[in-house]
């Protein structure tokens, strides 16, 4: 684990237990297994263990199983949101919402599969009036497999 900058301490590793309280998601969309390390306000390194055993493999493809692009930037829209409650020291609850609002400069350079593990990293840009921006990249085996900008948004729930 690197150490904390000098503008924020490093928080202990998450499980899955603990996750479950800062993500509303769950099977089969929890997309986060692991948090490996996290710095409110600034960066989150989290973990998705892709299995062949995950429920978008046999519809995508049959006969060379990817997991959908867009799953992958949901992993990362996920793993910023657990930055965000862990930099806004809440969790989620039933009054406010965590809205995924934009995506930018999203690239794919590799194919995601089973046995593979996304190692995702999430820094925060910017928080302004419940607007956060981040920068997102997920990683298996060292090599990029997606990047992109994410936006998301908390609001109360209508």
């Amino acid at each position: 684990m690197s150490s904390a900058s000098a503008s924020g301490a490093v928080d202990s590793r998450m499980d899955i237990h603990e996750i479950l309280n800062y993500l509303p998601h769950r099977y089969p969309f929890l997309l986060v297994d692991r948090v490996l390390e996290v710095v409110p306000g600034e960066r989150i390194t989290a973990l998705k263990n892709v299995s062949m055993n995950e429920p978008f493999f046999p519809g995508h493809y049959p006969h060379h199983p990817v997991m959908p692009g867009v799953l992958v930037i949901e992993a990362m829209a996920q793993t910023a949101a657990i930055l965000s409650f862990k930099t806004m020291a809440s969790k989620p609850d039933d009054k406010s919402v965590y809205y995924f609002v934009g995506i930018d400069n999203a690239r794919f350079k590799k194919p995601v599969g089973p046995g593979d593990q996304l190692v995702i990293d999430v820094k925060l840009q910017a928080n302004k009036r419940g607007i956060w921006k981040f920068s997102a990249t997920a990683k298996v085996d060292g090599q990029v497999a997606a990047e992109a900008d994410l936006i998301c948004a908390v609001r109360p729930t209508p």
